[in-house]
C-alpha cells in the first residue's frame, strides 16, 4: 500500500537525521510533521514519495498558500521536502529530485525582523536603569533579589545580542562554558554541535557582574539546585525555560517601544555585523548555521552596504549634471 511505503521512506529519513546528522529532537519532530503532511497530500493522488514529480510539489505548495499559510511556514515545509529528496537521491532511491529548480516566490522570502541599534540600546539601557533604581532603594531581602534578577536579565540580553545565540542555547548554557578571560563562550547548538562565540566587552562585563553579584542571590534558599551547573538560573535555582526567557526579553523590549524576542536579537546581531562589513562566512560560523544558504538571507544587507560604498567612492557612480 502507498501509505506503508511512504511510512517506510519517512522512517528511514528520520533515522538518518537522528543517527547520522545528530539532529535535535525538536528538529526531527518538525521534519516529521511537515513530511507527514506532504505524504498525506500525495496519498490522495495515489502517489508514492519516491515517485513524486515536480508538478506534485508545485501543486502542494499552491494548496498550502490557498489555506492562507504564511510564506515563512511554506518555505519551511519546502525546505523539509528538499532535504528528504536530497537524501533519497544521494541514497540511490530516486533518480531525479522533484524539488530541483523550484524557486521560492518573493513572498516566501520573509526577511528576519531585526531591531535597530537604537532599539537594542534602549533595551539594554532599561535593564541598566532597573539595576540603578533597585540599588538606590532600601537594601532588604526582596530588593537584593530584584537587583540580582536585573543583573541576570541584562547579562542574558547582552549575550543574546553579542553572540547571536539561540534562546535554547542560553537556557542550556553552563558555567563551565564561559571563557571570559579569553572573551569567548562555548555554545552547544542544534544536534549538540559546539562552537566558540566571541563576546564583546559590554557582554563580558555584564556576565562578570551577574556572576559576582547576582547568580548566588538568585539561587539563594535552593537546596539541591544550589550546585546547578547552569549559567542562568530562575528564582531559588530553578532552571529557566525557553518560554521564560522569551517573556523576560519581551518585558525589557518595552523600553524600545517595540516588542522583541530572543530570535530578533539573534537576527539583529547578524544584521548589524553585515552592515559593518562582516562577511557571510564569519556570520555563519558565529550563528552556527550548518549551511551557508541559511545565512544568505542577510545578503540584502551586504548588497545595500556594497551599493552605499560604491556610490560614495566610485567616480562614475553619480551622474554628473549637464553643463549644457
Amino acid at each position: 500500500m502507498a501509505s506503508d511505503a511512504n511510512n517506510r521512506t519517512l522512517a528511514s529519513f528520520l533515522d538518518y537525521l537522528r543517527v547520522e546528522r545528530g539532529s535535535a529532537k525538536l528538529t526531527i519532530a518538525a521534519y516529521a510533521s511537515d513530511l507527514v503532511q506532504f505524504s498525506e497530500f500525495l496519498e490522495k493522488r495515489r502517489v508514492l514519495l519516491g515517485g513524486a514529480r515536480r508538478s506534485d510539489v508545485r501543486e502542494y505548495i499552491q494548496e498550502l498558500f490557498s489555506h492562507s499559510l504564511d510564506g515563512r511556514s511554506v518555505g519551511r515545509k519546502l525546505s523539509a521536502i528538499r532535504h528528504l529528496y536530497r537524501h533519497l537521491l544521494l541514497d540511490g532511491k530516486i533518480k531525479k529530485d522533484p524539488t530541483l529548480n523550484i524557486d521560492l516566490p518573493k513572498q516566501w522570502k520573509v526577511l528576519p525582523k531585526a531591531l535597530s541599534r537604537d532599539e537594542v540600546g534602549a533595551m539594554l539601557g532599561e535593564t541598566k536603569l532597573c539595576e540603578t533604581k533597585l540599588g538606590a532603594t532600601n537594601s532588604h531581602h526582596e530588593t537584593a533579589r530584584g537587583q540580582a534578577l536585573a543583573l541576570r536579565d541584562r547579562a542574558m540580553i547582552e549575550l543574546l545580542y553579542a553572540g547571536g545565540v539561540r534562546v535554547s542555547e542560553v537556557a542550556d548554557a553552563r558555567l563551565e562554558d564561559l571563557k571570559l578571560d579569553m572573551g569567548y563562550m562555548l555554545v552547544r547548538g542544534k544536534g549538540d554541535k559546539e562552537r566558540m562565540v566571541p563576546l564583546g566587552v559590554p557582554a563580558q562585563h555584564a556576565l562578570q557582574q551577574y556572576l559576582r553579584n547576582g547568580r548566588e542571590a538568585v539561587a539563594r534558599k535552593s537546596n539541591s539546585q544550589g550546585s546547578s551547573p547552569l549559567l542562568f538560573l530562575g528564582v531559588r535555582g530553578r532552571r529557566l525555560t525557553r518560554q521564560r526567557v522569551w517573556q523576560l526579553v519581551g518585558k525589557a523590549s518595552l523600553a524600545a517601544g517595540r516588542h522583541a524576542s530572543p530570535h530578533m536579537l539573534r537576527h539583529s546581531c547578524a544584521t548589524h555585523m553585515v552592515e559593518n562589513g562582516a562577511d557571510l562566512r564569519t556570520v555563519q560560523t558565529i550563528l552556527g548555521h550548518s549551511d551557508i544558504s541559511t545565512t544568505q538571507i542577510y545578503t540584502h544587507v551586504a548588497l545595500d552596504r556594497l551599493k552605499s560604498v560604491y556610490t560614495k567612492h566610485h567616480p562614475r557612480a553619480k551622474a554628473k549634471a549637464s553643463t549644457g
